[in-house]
């Protein structure tokens, strides 16, 4: 039940804000600069930084630099079937 994915979002680019029912989630950026809109404000991760999710918790990954982010995104259990997108 433990998905490691490895991500690029070219710049500009950004995910639809959702959350996972049970997943909890922990970005660690490789390069570039990541930003998380969080439900108390964004969040900005330099590479070396990471930030866990809890399940249940609004976010969104989104690249505003003019360079593309690469990151890894740790999940457990996987998020398969477990998103849900929000308005």
């Amino acid at each position: 039940d433990l998905a490691v994915a490895e991500e690029t979002m070219p710049p500009g680019t950004a995910e639809t804000r959702h959350r996972h029912r049970r997943a909890r989630q922990f970005f660690y950026v490789l390069a570039g600069e990541l930003t998380m809109e969080m439900p108390d404000g964004p969040a900005s991760l330099q590479p070396g930084d990471g930030l866990e999710i809890p399940p249940q918790l609004p976010h969104r990954a989104y690249n505003k630099s003019h360079a593309p982010v690469r990151f890894l995104v740790i999940s457990v259990p996987t998020t398969k079937g477990d998103r849900e997108n929000l308005a």
